[in-house]
């Protein structure tokens, strides 16, 4: 493990995607950044998909993390919400894989259980264990930010466990770890 890393938390979503952004020197982490990209304007889905995908790849060209967390889908009652989101979470991921970016996907309920100890808390609760821990001083108004940096903050909690979630080191390894889903 490297002394010191940057980790990129992605909230993937097709209105709003959340992200931040964290430096870890040792054991300790620093707050880097916390920002959304808004697609509520664009109607055309496939204008947000290339948006989603621009804007990580930029993330990581200009910050150059060292690993990027992001957040699972959740299995929702509306199959098109769920189709939607994990069509912007597998772009992100696209986008890191392009880069060759080890990914980390984490539920929803894993990242609150990081961050608050409750797997059931709100945004709020989230966003404002996160202002309290990385000295944030002011909240955004969306709270998508802060569930992209909460990401980041429960991939740092979770680095050196054996079982973090699904990792992918690169196109062949998601191939890998995906190809019995393919044959099915």
């Amino acid at each position: 493990m490297k002394e010191e890393r940057i980790i990129l938390g992605i909230d993937p979503g097709t209105t709003i995607m959340g992200f931040g952004l964290i430096k870890v020197v040792g054991k300790k982490m620093e707050f880097l950044q916390l920002n959304e990209l808004l697609l509520s304007k664009y109607k055309d889905p496939y204008i947000k998909l290339k948006l989603i995908f621009e804007r990580t790849v930029e993330l990581i060209d200009t910050y150059h993390p060292d690993e990027i967390a992001i957040e699972a889908p959740f299995f929702g009652k509306n199959v098109q919400s769920m189709l939607k989101l994990g069509r912007a979470q597998g772009v992100a991921m696209a986008a890191g894989l392009s880069r060759e970016v080890p990914i980390t996907e984490y539920l929803p309920k894993k990242i609150k259980m990081a961050i608050t100890g409750n797997g059931n808390a709100s945004k709020e609760q989230v966003a404002k264990m996160l202002q309290s821990l990385l000295k944030i001083k002011e909240l955004p108004k969306n709270l998508d930010s802060t569930d992209g940096l909460a990401a980041a903050v429960c991939h740092f909690y979770n680095s050196g466990k054996i079982e973090t979630g699904k990792h992918y080191t690169g196109w062949e390894a998601f191939v890998k770890q995906n190809e019995k889903r393919v044959k099915k």
